[in-house]
């Protein structure tokens, strides 16, 4: 199964597409969609629409997965996280892929085993998951690739019970 994990962000936006079969996950690519802080909020956003129909379109997932909307303190940075997050949910609902959302404690749990997993123990176990000689960077990048194990974890899961 093709799944590309997404990390939602108004000026980066983290993607990473893996491939997993049979429990083992395998990288495909990973990297960022950006857009320029100086531009108006409908061109930012209509930027990422296309940039996530062009990774849909190369990589063909199967299944995508998404961060879920975290509320920190600054409630600016969050209204701009969920129009991003709404412009990816439309474009992977437009192509046909159907979405999974995972919170941040249980990316961290998926990936670790412990769902306070600091971000240096959640980049080295993608690392060493995906038998990577380095980290992925930037960050935005490694947090999608995580994104996307942890929907590989929670696929092979359900598959394993809906045998039983």
């Amino acid at each position: 199964m093709r799944i590309l994990g997404l990390d939602p962000g108004m000026a980066t936006t983290g993607f990473g597409v893996i491939d997993a079969v049979d429990g083992e996950v395998t990288l495909v690519r990973y990297g960022i969609i950006t857009t320029p802080a100086g531009e108006m909020i409908e061109k930012r956003l209509l930027s990422i629409y296309q940039q996530a129909n062009a990774l849909i379109a190369e990589f063909c997932p199967e299944r995508a997965a998404v961060e879920q909307l975290f509320f920190g303190r600054n409630i600016t940075t969050a209204i701009a996280v969920g129009q991003a997050r709404g412009v990816l949910l439309l474009a992977l609902a437009s192509a046909g892929i159907p979405v999974s959302e995972y919170s941040p404690p249980k990316i961290k749990e998926a990936v670790t085993g412990y769902g306070k997993a600091e971000k240096a123990q959640i980049q080295l176990m993608v690392r060493h998951l995906l038998g990577l000689d380095e980290t992925p960077r930037p960050d935005d990048a490694a947090d999608a690739l995580a994104i996307a194990i942890t929907h590989a974890r929670f696929a092979s899961f359900q598959e394993a019970v809906d045998v039983s």
